[in-house]
C-alpha cells in the first residue's frame, strides 16, 4: 500500500493556453535569441519571427512548457 504518493505531472496542471491553438498578443520584448517575448495571463511565450512593439498580432502555439511557450506569427 503507498500512502500520500503524488501522480501528478506538470501536464496536469492547467495553463493559459493551448498547443495548437491561435491567440492575438502584443510582443513587449525581444528574448535574447531575437525572437518576440508576449505573455498571456502571466505566461511567457516566445514568438518566432516577431519583434518588440508588435501589436495584436495573431499566434499559433507550437509546444507549452511548465514555465514558457513557444509560437511563431500566422499568415495573414
Amino acid at each position: 500500500m503507498s500512502h500520500g504518493q503524488n501522480t501528478k505531472t506538470t501536464n496536469d496542471f492547467s495553463r493559459p493556453v493551448e498547443t495548437g491553438k491561435e491567440y492575438t498578443v502584443d510582443v513587449t520584448d525581444n528574448g535574447r535569441a531575437g525572437d518576440g517575448i508576449a505573455k498571456i495571463q502571466g505566461l511567457v511565450i516566445f514568438v518566432k519571427g516577431a519583434k518588440a512593439g508588435d501589436k495584436n498580432v495573431k499566434i499559433k502555439i507550437n509546444s507549452v512548457g511548465s514555465r514558457f511557450a513557444t509560437a511563431e506569427l500566422v499568415a495573414s
